[in-house]
């Protein structure tokens, strides 16, 4: 590869996880060869100033931490010549899963010596870009519980689910797909650019990288002991089959509700509702194996 890799790392990630795991990444980068440099993150923003650092010199920005990381890296080289890539390094790792990234960030170094580059799809709410879902609703609430929880892993978020599950009261929202307005009652929108959040949950199976479209997946009223059994199903994608399940697709979503939500995306806080969330065709060139 005739670019340098800056290793944009958030040391805190995964409870510590790319620490741990940062040694490993630099002997691979050693051992084949490549010129590389490290730069530890001190907040989001900070990831942001460093990919755009790297952007403007012709480096690869290698986002080395959680989907948050990597949504903050790619929305800065979004519209330049930067080049992203992608270490997982986070406690869910959705995006590595959806992008076909190897989940181990020594393996997914491959994309360095033998990688090929992607553009993809991003999102934008009110400036604001992300790689994966944005969504509302009960994910509201189970993804403020999921952050705030100390478990460790993919099982936040489960946690988190089960938790907001037991004070959960149906809203009511009215979304605007490209112009056309739909009204339901029930539990959740999501806004996906990629096909799975939540560690491991397949909420938009059919959602692609690079299509120019959102999958926007809602939930529909059914009781609490149904959601609860078909949960499981979200992880094999087999729950859009079910009648709540509504799938649609479009460029830009305005999502409306009666009452206070919080927008997550790439299982962080984006904005507040009312929202308007637009795709941004192939913004960002990527490296895969």
């Amino acid at each position: 590869m005739d670019r340098d890799v800056v290793l944009i790392v958030n040391p805190s990630a995964g409870g510590g996880r790319v620490q741990r795991l940062l040694p490993g990444v630099e002997r691979w980068l050693r051992v084949h060869g490549v010129a590389y440099r490290v730069q530890r993150t001190r907040d989001i923003e900070h990831a942001r100033e460093l990919a755009r650092a790297a952007g403007a010199a012709g480096e690869v920005a290698a986002a080395f931490g959680g989907d948050g990381m990597v949504g903050a890296v790619a929305g800065a080289l979004a519209g330049s010549d930067g080049l992203l890539a992608v270490l997982p390094g986070g406690r869910g790792n959705d995006f590595a899963r959806a992008a076909g990234i190897p989940r181990s960030p020594v393996a997914a170094c491959s994309a360095f010596e033998s990688g090929r580059e992607r553009a993809i799809d991003l999102g934008e709410v009110d400036g604001r870009r992300f790689v994966g879902i944005a969504s509302c609703g009960f994910d509201s609430d189970a993804n403020r519980i999921a952050n705030a929880t100390r478990i460790p892993g993919a099982a936040s978020y489960a946690w988190g689910a089960l938790r907001a599950l037991a004070a959960w009261k149906p809203a009511t929202f009215e979304l605007t797909i490209d112009g056309e307005v739909r009204s339901f009652k029930g539990y959740t929108t999501a806004v996906a650019n990629s096909s799975v959040y939540g560690g491991g949950m397949y909420v938009a199976p059919a959602a692609q990288l690079d299509d120019g479209l959102f999958d926007v997946v809602t939930v529909s009223g059914v009781s609490k002991l149904r959601f609860a059994t078909q949960l499981p199903s979200v992880f094999r994608g087999g729950h859009v089959r079910n009648p709540e399940v509504d799938v649609r697709r479009g460029a830009e979503v305005k999502i409306v509700a009666d009452r206070p939500f919080t927008l997550y995306a790439d299982g962080d806080p984006i904005a507040a509702l009312p929202a308007t969330v637009r795709v941004l065709p192939g913004a960002v060139r990527m490296l895969v194996p």
